[in-house]
């Protein structure tokens, strides 16, 4: 099946340079089967995958027919007199190329395209959308994932990545196009380059929302990488603009480069990320460290702990600090009133829920992926949103953005940092109040990756063994509750109940504890991974130092892995 498939690009209407890239497939039979075995899949929010001929990869054909299936669903939905799209790129190889053939494609189909004329971070993207008054936006980027990766998100007209039903209904139109049918030929007059004008409202909004010391000379020392990405070209700016003179780039990896040449993954969640970064700060007595993804949508943060040494915090403690701060500043001017709500993800720190309760602040918890998050933006317009937050280091401040937003966590960030040190104090000693405070918690990450179609198949086998003979006992802890969220059932393995969760299906799997640790498990969809999300907790004892008391959780962590995964 597949090789006829690979046949059919062996010809019109596929170019000369893509038909002999696949007629050489054909002395590969195992690549060319990886090639062709399937059509790419839209995941979250829209379509990722390896660089490369075929049907299951990313190339101009595959971008191509998304870009005509939208347009077609815009034309046939859309209400509006003038449809308008706005279109950016991150750093990747062919990342600027395919965004300018993708607004070709959306001129010829009688659409308006705003495109950005150089890289931009996508949270500028979902902001364009809104001030520009456009139906929809696109952003060629694979995120965080390795260098041979590509891709495409999709964004609605509120500036949050498209959501059932509107994806259910664009996967529609894109699984109709032929590829025959891919309308190339561009109409020049339809395609505006848009740059500064954007830059300054963006760079304005960011500063409205994440500006909390009025100064104008900020002594705070920071060393900042935008790991070859995107984000250089707004986070210096917001710093300065902000009254942070002192912001140090890590030269090695301030020019976009889509190869990442002195990094193994572009990803700020991985420790490796940092290691040129912390030279830099040891070399220049460095007080911070920010460093983003390609995209410029995460971000990952390196601070100074009690012994000055950096300690990397993840996603969740990331989380941890913005809100707490977010919500005492608000406390402190009054503006608490009961109609405002924080959100996280199932799979974050339950100690999120404690400081929203202290606050008496409405708590909301949804699916994994930021387009939720979103979501309930639009979902609750009676309430005002304060941030969001996921424990893969993605945050959003105010609404003016409704997306991961690393260029506003940046300036938040190093506010915070800011304020507590003037204060004869830091962010590290403030999330060590906020554990004592509320019990110390600790979560990780573990991932695999499974290549493939024998990977996927492992993946789902994998979960389908959890979900079909789930475990009773796990590193000898009774399980008390099973969360389904593909049933969205919850069963309580103590008296016997079964309640319904309130959320969209998922394939997550949550397992809680009897000492209330608790382990989560999903295929992720961006990357051919199987993901554990561990969550572990206890009273901190307020004798003992926090990195003695976080030992001790890890070991926690350690243990539940060694009996769960074998």
């Amino acid at each position: 099946m597949f090789k006829l498939k690979a046949k059919k690009w062996c010809k019109n209407p596929f170019d000369i340079e893509t038909q002999k890239a696949v007629n050489k497939l054909f002395y590969f039979p195992n690549e060319l089967e990886e090639a062709f075995y399937k059509d790419i899949e839209f995941g979250t929010g829209g379509i990722r995958g390896i660089v490369g001929v075929g049907t299951n990869r990313i190339n101009k054909y595959t971008l191509g027919r998304c870009a005509q299936g939208i347009s077609n669903y815009l034309k046939k939905n859309s209400k509006r007199d003038v449809i308008k799209i706005v279109i950016a790129y991150d750093c990747r190889v062919n990342s600027k190329k395919w965004a300018s053939q993708i607004a070709e494609i959306f001129s010829a189909n009688e659409i308006y395209c705003y495109l950005f004329s150089e890289l931009r971070p996508t949270p500028e993207l979902s902001f364009a959308i809104r001030y520009l008054n456009a139906s929809c936006g696109i952003v060629i980027t694979a995120s965080h994932n390795p260098m041979e990766y590509n891709g495409l998100k999709v964004y609605s007209e509120d500036g949050g990545q498209i959501v059932y039903p509107e994806d259910v209904d664009i996967i529609k139109y894109v699984n109709e196009v032929n590829f025959s049918e891919i309308k190339f030929k561009k109409n020049k007059d339809l395609i505006e380059l848009i740059d500064k004008k954007i830059d300054e409202q963006f760079y304005e909004a960011t500063i409205n929302v994440a500006k909390f010391d009025k100064s104008l000379t900020k002594k705070l020392k920071i060393i900042f990488t935008p790991l070859h990405g995107a984000s250089i070209t707004a986070i210096p700016k917001v710093l300065k603009m902000s009254g942070f003179k002192n912001v140090i780039l890590v030269k090695e990896q301030s020019k976009p480069n889509g190869n990442f040449p002195t990094i193994k993954s572009p990803n700020p969640e991985e420790p490796e990320a940092f290691e040129l970064a912390i030279k830099e700060a040891k070399k220049n007595d460095g007080e911070i460290i920010l460093a983003t993804d390609p995209d410029g949508d995460r971000i990952g943060v390196s601070i100074r702990d009690e012994d000055q040494k950096f300690y990397l915090l993840n996603g969740n403690q990331t989380m941890i600090i913005i809100f707490y701060f977010l919500l005492e500043n608000l406390k402190k001017r009054g503006k608490l009133n009961g109609n405002q709500f924080i959100a996280t993800t199932i799979v974050s720190t339950p100690m999120l829920k404690k400081i929203a309760s202290e606050y008496d602040v409405i708590y909301k918890e949804t699916l994994t992926g930021f387009k939720w998050i979103s979501k309930l933006i639009k979902d609750y317009p009676n309430l005002q949103f304060i941030a969001g937050g996921e424990e893969s280091y993605g945050y959003l401040i105010g609404d003016k953005v409704r997306d991961k937003d690393s260029v506003a966590a940046a300036l938040l960030i190093c506010e915070i940092e800011n304020q507590m040190r003037n204060n004869g104090g830091s962010i590290y000693k403030l999330l060590v109040d906020c554990y004592k405070k509320h019990g110390a918690y600790k979560e990780r990450l573990v991932s695999f990756v499974k290549k493939g179609k024998k990977g996927i198949n492992e993946i789902q086998m994998k979960i389908d063994n959890y979900r079909n003979s789930p475990p009773k006992f796990i590193a000898g802890i009774p399980v008390v509750e099973i969360k389904d969220y593909k049933k969205r059932s919850s069963f309580n393995l103590v008296n016997g109940s079964n309640t319904k969760i309130h959320l969209p299906k998922s394939n997550v799997i949550s397992f809680i504890l009897k000492d209330n640790s608790r382990i989560s498990v999903r295929p992720s969809g961006t990357e051919p991974k199987i993901k554990f999300y561990f969550s572990v907790n206890q009273p901190f004892n307020q004798s003992e130092k926090w990195k003695k008391i976080e030992k001790e959780l890890d070991k926690k962590i350690d243990n539940l892995i060694q009996d769960l995964i074998k």
